[in-house]
């Protein structure tokens, strides 16, 4: 159960790693998510974003395979994949961009509820 975990983890942490091409430039950011970074103060906010993202993404890919963190790391996961959901639930009208990053987000939450489970489980 502890490789499943593992594996699941990791699943999350790739999504969670994929904006960090945006620390490259606001273009970059701009085709993911389609939108225009044109102010630059947004484009600062954008790609800090991305960092704290990797940071976040690379927390997770940790804790996936030290069976030590996995309850941190299911724990990390749930807050920003929630989080997000939420947001994008409350403010709606998102584009296509946007939705397939709900679509990953609601990918990520099957993967940390099938984790969490088998952490339950093998407690």
């Amino acid at each position: 159960m502890k490789l499943a975990i593992s594996v699941l983890l990791t699943l999350v942490a790739i999504i969670h790693l994929l904006p960090l091409a945006g620390v490259i430039s606001s273009t970059q950011i701009g085709r993911a998510y389609g939108i225009a970074v044109s102010d630059p103060n947004v484009a600062i906010l954008m790609r800090h974003r991305a960092v704290l993202f990797g940071l976040l993404g690379a927390s997770l890919l940790a804790a996936a395979w030290q069976p030590a963190f996995h309850g941190v790391g299911i724990g990390l996961g749930f807050i920003s994949v929630l989080a997000f959901l939420l947001i994008a639930w409350r403010e709606g009208g998102v584009n296509t961009e946007v939705q397939r990053v709900v679509i990953a987000d609601y990918v990520a939450l099957g993967c940390l509820l099938l984790a969490l489970a088998m952490h339950v489980l093998q407690k």
